[in-house]
């Protein structure tokens, strides 16, 4: 692996209260990289700008809302999970002799939230309810059907914008429904939820029927607990913070920046992922 400092970014908006500086800086310190990673505000319509803006020390981007989308479409090539889910988490920059720079793009998050509910012990699901329908909602569908389930229900306040799940199943062999707000008493019961809102929107999902042991995965990490969690946990249900699936994921970067590919196991991973865990208050399982 290259020794030359190397720069990383997170864009997001907004993007202040990102953990991935933290994670990332600590797994390259582990491995010895004096490499730069930054949070960097990116507004919707900026995207582009911003990729423009850089030089040829850019090695890679995280990407977060509202810019998976955009990711995509900047990408010169993807992943399968990017393809099937319609979504890129991540930019790998790669350069020609003439400095000219292509990017390759990847979706984490998908293993983020497997591994973040492995951590929990569940290994598989059967019905899976999706609350929400951004782009993270799409590699939960993905999730979903690695885990194995048979049905996913997703669950939208506005469900016009939620019926491409619908396809997005179908790449990953998995069926899906949409389901608006209103209807959320009358879906059969579950044994995992993902939620994929922000921490701060207030939706309960007391009247949603569920196993006696099941998970609810709520992507958001701030604040923590959310209503929801708080509110899952109390009825005595497992919950799952996403902050694991956050560093997941963010360990799955890690490989592709420095190795260029997801499935390149870093040298002394668990060291590096123990480290990284560790920046933000985990503990490895």
């Amino acid at each position: 692996m290259t020794l030359d400092l190397q720069s990383l970014a997170v864009v997001g908006h907004p993007i202040a209260h990102s953990l991935s500086p933290a994670l990332h800086k600590a797994a390259y310190s582990q491995l010895g990289l004096a490499w730069n990673y930054e949070a960097v505000d990116v507004a919707p319509d900026e995207f582009d700008s911003f990729l423009a803006s850089r030089d040829s020390s850019l090695r890679g981007i995280s990407v977060t809302m509202p810019h998976k989308g955009s990711a995509l479409l900047a990408a010169n090539t993807v992943d399968l999970l990017s393809e099937q889910t319609g979504s890129v988490n991540t930019l790998l920059c790669e350069y020609d002799n003439d400095g000219v720079r292509s990017l390759r793009g990847f979706n984490t998050d998908v293993f983020g939230i497997v591994n973040a509910l492995r951590d929990s012990q569940r290994e598989h699901a059967l019905h899976v309810a999706v609350i929400g329908s951004g782009a993270t909602a799409s590699s939960a569908v993905a999730a979903a059907a690695e885990l194995g389930a048979e049905h996913v229900s997703i669950i939208a306040r506005t469900p016009q914008k939620a019926f491409y799940l619908e396809t997005v199943g179908q790449e990953c062999g998995v069926n899906v429904s949409v389901n608006s707000i209103e209807e959320i008493a009358s879906i059969s019961e579950v044994d995992v939820a993902i939620s994929t809102l922000p921490g701060d929107v207030s939706q309960s999902l007391s009247s949603l029927s569920r196993t006696t042991q099941a998970t609810l995965l709520d992507v958001a990490y701030s604040p923590w607990p959310s209503a929801r969690a708080g509110e899952w946990a109390s009825a005595g249900g497992e919950v799952v913070s996403g902050l694991r699936m956050l560093a997941h994921q963010a360990l799955m970067q890690v490989r592709i920046f420095v190795g260029g590919s997801p499935f390149d196991v870093l040298p002394d991973e668990e060291a590096v992922k123990s480290a990284m865990f560790a920046s933000v208050g985990l503990e490895t399982l």
